[in-house]
């Protein structure tokens, strides 16, 4: 059974990316049954992150881990957005993304994140916005990031920024979205015209484009305002 159990425990850990979370269905698909998995956690191989979820033990294990599970494993239409993906690509380098710091997740209205996932003490504020904002299109303006063993979904600057503004003055404030939309000079003029033709809100959309034309960006001139 011991040699069993170590065979099961490395042929998993080759196929589990160092630094994300793993949770119990992905285990279970792999061979690592319920019980097996108690035993993981009893010998030391594995530790709890949460209800179902787990890490390697010894593992470090930061909130863009549970985000690869979450994508990766639960197969949840969630990614991270806003002023995070801003961050994240460097376009946001004058705001903090170190421990205290939020992190902005999307999702559609009926999804909720995991119960591990929320409880988890990631050293970062979350905030989950449960919105259509892209009617019918929730892949749209979505990218990937990698970050060393695994990669997540991201919203693509373009995307992200319109995100940024649907928080504005609630979450965000109209001067940082103005400093935000100072830095993005390279937008894809395609892109964008394809997420304001489906963008649900009037506001993002006026937002959006009365700040890209106040920068003086030339990709704005090459949206046309009559299809949005």
């Amino acid at each position: 059974m011991a040699s069993y159990t170590g065979s099961k425990i490395n042929q998993l850990l080759k196929l589990w990316p160092s630094g994300t979370v793993a949770v119990l269905p992905w285990l279970e698909k792999h061979g690592a049954y319920q019980q097996l998995v108690h035993e993981y956690e009893k010998t030391a191989w594995l530790q709890r992150v949460g209800q179902g979820a787990y890490a390697k033990a010894g593992d470090k294990v930061e909130w863009t881990g549970g985000v690869y599970a979450i994508q990766e494993q639960v197969k949840l239409p969630v990614h991270v957005g806003a002023k995070t993906a801003l961050q994240m690509q460097g376009y946001a380098h004058f705001l903090p993304l170190g421990k205290g710091s939020t992190v902005a997740l999307f999702g559609p209205p009926a999804v909720k994140l995991p119960a591990w996932f929320k409880q988890r003490r990631w050293g970062v504020k979350v905030r989950y916005t449960a919105t259509n904002l892209f009617a019918g299109q929730a892949e749209q303006g979505l990218t990937k990031k990698e970050l060393g063993s695994y990669s997540i979904k991201l919203s693509a600057p373009e995307r992200a920024i319109m995100e940024v503004l649907y928080g504005v003055p609630q979450v965000d404030s109209y001067e940082e979205a103005r400093l935000l939309m100072e830095g993005l000079t390279t937008l894809r003029p395609r892109l964008v015209q394809a997420l304001l033709e489906s963008c649900a809100s009037v506001k993002v959309k006026r937002l959006f484009m009365y700040l890209a034309e106040n920068c003086k960006h030339t990709w704005a001139g090459k949206v046309d305002l009559s299809k949005v």
